[in-house]
């Protein structure tokens, strides 16, 4: 008989601990400890599972929140929204529209244009630089 692998079999190899538990466990990464908190660097934000575009540094900002924060998504097919109630609170979570993978939350106090305000830990991202 053969073993039918879990998908999170999968990204327990490929991923550290810290990043397969905010990605697949819904965790979240202390605040301003994470990689790209303060990044400056220009390029694109992929998923850190399945590499799927999520964020341009373009429409990256300075929150004061302690995690990434962005104004916009790179396209409409990057994220998907779920209704989040955890914590005695309602939220609106962010996961990867490609793999299903936790990214972090978006909130309605965001710059303009579109007020938003995408809070995504760093664990869940992978920057790759334009050169």
């Amino acid at each position: 008989m053969t073993k039918q692998i879990d998908k999170t079999d999968e990204w327990q190899d490929k991923l550290t601990p810290e990043q397969f538990n905010v990605c697949w466990n819904k965790g979240t990464e202390p605040p301003f400890t994470g990689k790209y908190a303060d990044c400056k660097k220009e390029g694109i934000y992929h998923c850190v599972c399945c590499g799927n575009a999520l964020f341009d540094s373009a429409a990256k900002y300075d929150s004061g929140s302690g995690w990434p924060s962005f104004w916009d998504v790179i396209s409409d097919n990057s994220l998907d929204q779920i209704t989040d109630t955890s914590h005695g609170m309602r939220r609106v979570e962010i996961i990867c529209k490609s793999c299903g993978s936790h990214l972090g939350h978006v909130f309605n106090d965001g710059p303009e244009p579109t007020g938003l305000r995408y809070c995504i830990n760093s664990a869940s991202l992978d920057l790759q630089e334009r050169s």
